[in-house]
C-alpha cells in the first residue's frame, strides 16, 4: 500500500505526473525495505568483486549499517511485548 499523500508530494515538488511519482516511490521503498541479511550479503559480494579483503568489507558493512534506513524486523506479539516491558 503506497502511501496517498507521499505520493502527491513527490509529484508536486518534482513535477512528475502522480503516475511516476507512485512508482519512485514504490522503488524508493522497496530499496529501504531491503532486509539487512540481505544487504549485508549483497554488499559484501559487491565489496568483494571490487578486491576488498573481507576485514575491510566487515568494517565498511558496519560503517554504512549505522547511518542506513534497514527494514524493520518482523517481530511477534510476544517480542513486541518484550521491548516495551522487557
Amino acid at each position: 500500500m503506497i502511501d496517498a499523500e507521499l505520493v502527491a508530494r513527490v509529484a508536486t515538488t518534482t513535477g512528475l505526473p502522480p503516475s511516476e511519482a507512485a512508482r519512485v516511490v514504490q522503488d524508493v521503498l522497496a530499496w529501504y525495505a531491503e532486509p539487512v541479511e540481505d544487504y549485508v550479503r549483497r554488499r559484501h559480494a559487491s565489496l568483494r568483486t571490487h578486491g576488498a579483503r573481507n576485514e575491510e568489507i566487515y568494517a565498511q558493512i558496519a560503517a554504512e549499517l549505522r547511518d542506513r534506513v534497514v527494514a524493520a524486523p518482523a517481530l511477534t506479539e510476544r517480542q513486541v511485548r518484550r521491548v516495551i516491558y522487557g
